[in-house]
This record gives C-alpha cells, structure tokens and sequence, in this order.
C-alpha cells in the first residue's frame, strides 16, 4: 500500500543543481574550481534522489506541497516510482557526464565553458523538476525550463548553423509544450463535476473521473498530451529538430539523447499512460493502438534512414529516434492489450527500456565525442582502422552497439525480450514484426562502424589524418615539447580562463580543432597521402598509429565515463534482477496493473 511521506527531499533534488548555477557562473574565472563545484552538485543531486529509493521500493511517495500556483492546482513535487526511475537515472549519468564534460571541453580549449556547465546544471535540475512532478501543469512549467535550460546548448557553437538548430529546437519544443498544456487543461476541466474540483494529479492506473467524461473530448486531450510529449521524444513526424541538433558538443548530445530531453519525451508520455489516462481507458479509448502504429513506423523509418547516414553523430541520431519509439510502443501496447500478463510484459519491456537506452547511447555518444578530440573524425567513412588507435573507445562502442540491436548479455536485449514477448503475447503480431525488422536494421547501421573500425585498413579506404597528441588533448599549434600551447587534461590556464575565443585564437568553429599539428595542417596531411598514393601505391605508414589497451588513446576524464556506461549497460544486461532499476519497474507496473512480473 502507497503510504504519502511529506519530505523535502524531492525539493532538494531540485535546488541542488538549481543553487549550483551561481557559484558555477561566479567560478568562470577559476575552471577547477568551476567543476569541483559542478561534480558537487551533480554527486548531491544523486545522493539525495538515491536516498529515497529504498523507501520507494517499500511503498513510500515522498511528497513536497509548496501551495497553489493556479487556482484549484497544487505545486507539488512527489518522488514516486515513476518518478525515481527517471530521476535516479538523470541524476546517476549526470556525474558521469560531468567528468566527461571536462575532459572534452579542455581537450578540443572550448569557449564559453562557464556558460555551458551552469547551462547544463540548469537543465539537469529541470529534468529532475520534470521526474518529480505532482501533476500535469507542474510537469509543464519544467518541460519548459528544461527547453529554455537546453537551448544555450544546442547553439553553443554560436555559427549560424548552431543557431538555426535551437531555433528549430525551440520552434518544436515549444510548441510540444503549448499542447502539454492546452492538454492538461481540458483534462482538467473533464475531471471537475459537480462540487468535484478538477485535478490533473498523477494516480497511478489513472484518474478515476476521466472514466466517465466525454469519449471525444478524452481523446481530444489524449492526442494533445502524447503529441505535445512526442515533441521531445522525436515520434515522426516531430522528430527532425533531433538530427539537426546534432550541431552541439557531443556530451550535449549526450544530454539530448540519453539522459534529459528526449528521455523527459517518453516519460511525459507514459505519465498521460499510466497515471492520468491509466492503460485500460487508453485501450478503451482506441489511443493505444494509434499510438502503437506511430511508434511502430517511428522505429522502422528512422532505421532505414540511419542506414544512409556516414556521420556519425547523425547516424546515432536517427538511431535514437527509433529507440525511442521502443518505449512509446512497450507502453501503447500495455494500454491496448487486455489487462494481464500480456499488458504488463509490454510495460515492463517499454520503461525498461528507459535506463537501457541511457547508458547504451550514452557509451556511443561519449565514443564518437572520443573520436573526434583525439582523431577530429566524424564520418564513418573515413574511420578504416580507427579501433587500433583508439581501443578502449572502440570495444565499449562495439558493446552498447550490441546491445542496442538486441544481442543478449548487453541491456537492449532484457528490454527487448520483455517487449517483443508482451507483443507476442497479445496478438499484436504487426507490432513484433516491426520490432525484429528494427532488430536487423540495427545491426545493418551499427555493424559497418565497428567492421571499419577493427577490420578494415586506411590503405584500402580513402587516407586518414594522423594525429598525434598526449592524452587528453591536442596541439594547437606549437611544438609538442614545449608547455605552451598544450592542451592537457587539465586545459590551459595561460589563455582564455573560461575555455578560449574561437575568433581570437583562430581556432576552427567544429569544436575547437586547429589547423595546424607540428606546423603541418590536416589538408596537408590529407593532399600528402593522396599524392604518396598516386605516386606510390598504398603504403602501411598511413595506417593509425596502434594504441595499448591501457588507455594511452585519451585522457581517463574521457575514458572513464565510457568505461563506466558500458559497464552499466553490460550490469543490465547480465544481471536484470540485481538492477535496481529493474526492480522499480516491476513496481511501476505493479502499481498501475496489479500484475506481479
């Protein structure tokens, strides 16, 4: 039984990363002092969140009543088991992403670093505002910080390609976040009766009153919410601000794709799903086997267009477009089947998937952001040989991209199992269909990467730029002995304290490259290799200097946080029934279905 304990432990989860900001921004002059204060907060933020966990897990809600902020609508935050999968899941990868973060923006001597750490403190705090939610409108107001938070982001770069983005990006969101809202107030109105006040206050299996209110209008809403949710979880036709995102550094494509704003998507969907609607009114409804059909295209169209993506970030891109449409058809399916085994199988399946994906895309994202420090290679095409130079990156790519097509002993696969047998189960034989078709395709974009990477030579592609540098970084112009001009692990102090200006080092606006390594550039190198090759044939010094498996690829503030989100994905995968969050998901569904999984 759900017991209510008042706490302020759900307000703290926010405040944390919100107080953060300050003294990030007041540190912009210091920059170890700026990300001690950034790990700080990240390492509260989940110590808090995991702290009320064991409670959840026994049957706790803990519970924040801050008061009325509209008239009939309480502010509340309350840290339930929906709310703790993805709060605790937030909070856990943005430690990671923090140490990450480091290491990339010092590599690559990033500008305005200042404004991207409170940026990215900002919108953590939004998305744990977001797991937190007591109700519809209060997960509007931080669906909506959270596309304000992520918007400096997107156009960090500040080229007018970056630009374009988060206009696009807000152009999208904001518009999601229009319909959120024009939702939750018709659900609102359908659920006051009477003396009865309306409530938008999330219960799970859903709010008894919509049951009895008008079939169209119900829909009407249903429609608004999941659509203006399927905003951020990129259902096509919504979907396209996603690739064009990709503009941003790579630990903030990390944050889009795996930990905040997509992930802030699907779990606005399954709210509406499981605790405003419930399953069983969705499928009486008809809206789960609409929704299904959307997240069933959603994921095989965005395959077949990965296929045709050479960068790599825009192949995980469309990757994550049809990921996500894994979890909106787990929990469409639940809603359309009949109440059982069926139903829940699907459930598990769908919010499982959750955490899955996470750690998978984040372990690829955290790769290709590796890549492109340490090689400034981005195209798969010119990847040939690139898992000699970079191991470590390479072998924890080739895991999650396994596990995101479903092999066994990674964490896709235990998602997967539980979704395709909840499909099966309930007759939705189209519906498994597009899963094993999504299954195959993704080993189709996934399996030419680590082919090129591992088993093909740069002599038989096109040539590649050799670079070489200490770990963690990169020349920038001046000899490598010398301490001037190094980028190390720690950055440089000597220029720029808050991370560089492009236009005044004449630095290249794709995140910082230089021109110039050893006084010779990389369109040198390239025109030399091409010549060496017309003149010569193919020779085995344009192969990618090897690198041990000991990390000699890259710094470990880089490394570890690959490392560490392979590992989670692997943990998953191995051991499901150990995860703790395995074990919130059977509540979850527990809660809304009484099905014991």
């Amino acid at each position: 039984m759900t017991e209510i304990t008042p706490s302020l432990r759900p307000l703290a989860a926010v405040l944390v990363p919100a107080i953060a900001i300050v003294p990030i921004l007041l540190s912009g002059r210091r920059p170890n002092l700026r990300e001690s204060w950034t790990v700080l907060a990240a390492l509260g933020a989940f110590g808090i969140v995991a702290s009320m966990v064991p409670g959840v897990l026994s049957g706790s809600v803990y519970a924040t009543q801050l008061g009325a902020f509209l008239p009939g609508v309480q502010f509340t935050l309350r840290a339930d088991a929906l709310g703790i999968l993805f709060g605790l899941l937030a909070s856990l990868l943005w430690v990671i992403t923090s140490f990450y973060s480091m290491g990339y923006m010092r590599g690559l001597d990033e500008h305005d670093q200042t404004r991207y750490f409170a940026a990215f403190a900002a919108s953590v705090a939004s998305a744990i505002g977001v797991a937190f939610a007591g109700n519809l409108f209060v997960i509007f107001v931080f669906y909506e910080l959270l596309t304000v938070a992520t918007y400096p982001l997107v156009a960090h770069d500040e080229t007018e390609e970056a630009r374009a983005a988060g206009r696009k990006y807000l152009t999208y969101t904001f518009g999601g976040g229009v319909a959120v809202f024009a939702g939750a107030v018709l659900v609102f109105w359908l659920t006051a009766g009477g003396t009865a006040a309306g409530t938008t206050a999330f219960t799970p299996g859903g709010i008894a009153a919509l049951a009895t209110a008008d079939p169209m209008i119900a829909r009407v809403a249903f429609a608004l919410l999941a659509g203006g949710f399927g905003v951020k979880a990129a259902l096509m036709p919504l979907h396209s601000w996603l690739p064009d995102a990709m503009v941003a550094p790579t630990p903030v494509s990390g944050l889009l794709h795996a930990v905040a704003v997509v992930k802030s998507g699907v779990f606005g969907i399954a709210r509406v799903v499981l605790d405003i609607y419930g399953p069983g009114l969705v499928g009486e409804l008809g809206m789960g086997t609409i929704l299904a059909a959307v997240a069933a295209f959603t994921l095989v169209v965005a395959s077949i267009i990965a296929l045709r993506q050479d960068n790599l970030k825009r192949r995980l891109a469309f990757s994550t477009v049809s990921q996500l449409s894994y979890i909106v058809l787990g929990l469409a399916v639940g809603a359309a089947a009949a109440p059982g085994r069926a139903s829940a199988y699907a459930l598990v399946g769908g919010l499982l998937h959750i955490p899955a994906h996470a750690f998978m895309k984040l372990t690829l994202f955290f790769c290709a952001g590796a890549l492109h420090v340490e090689t400034h290679t981005d195209d798969i095409s010119n990847m040939a040989g690139i898992g000699h130079r970079m191991p470590v990156t390479m072998g924890a790519f080739a895991v999650a991209a396994a596990g995101m097509a479903g092999i066994p002993l990674v964490a896709g696969f235990v998602s997967k199992y539980f979704l395709l047998i909840g499909t099966v189960s309930a007759g939705n034989v189209i519906f498994a269909a597009a899963l094993l078709i999504s299954g195959v395709l993704n080993i189709a974009y996934f399996w030419p990467v680590v082919y090129t990477a591992f088993f093909e030579k740069p002599t038989e592609s096109d040539p590649k730029p050799l670079v070489e540098g200490p770990l963690g970084g990169r020349f920038a112009g001046t000899d490598p002995g010398t301490a001037e001009g190094l980028v190390t692990d720690g950055g440089r102090d000597d220029r720029h304290t808050d991370g560089g200006d492009p236009s005044d080092d004449e630095a290249d606006t794709d995140h910082g490259f230089a021109e110039s390594h050893e006084g010779q550039g990389i369109e040198d190198k390239i025109d030399a290799a091409e010549q060496l090759h017309h003149e010569h044939g193919p020779d085995e010094r344009l192969d990618w200097e090897h690198r041990r498996w000991i990390g000699e690829e890259s710094t470990w503030l880089m490394l570890g946080p690959i490392c560490f989100a392979a590992l989670g994905s692997v943990v998953l995968g191995i051991v499901p029934d150990t995860a703790v969050f395995l074990e919130i998901v059977r509540l979850i569904v527990e809660n809304v279905t009484g099905v014991v999984v």
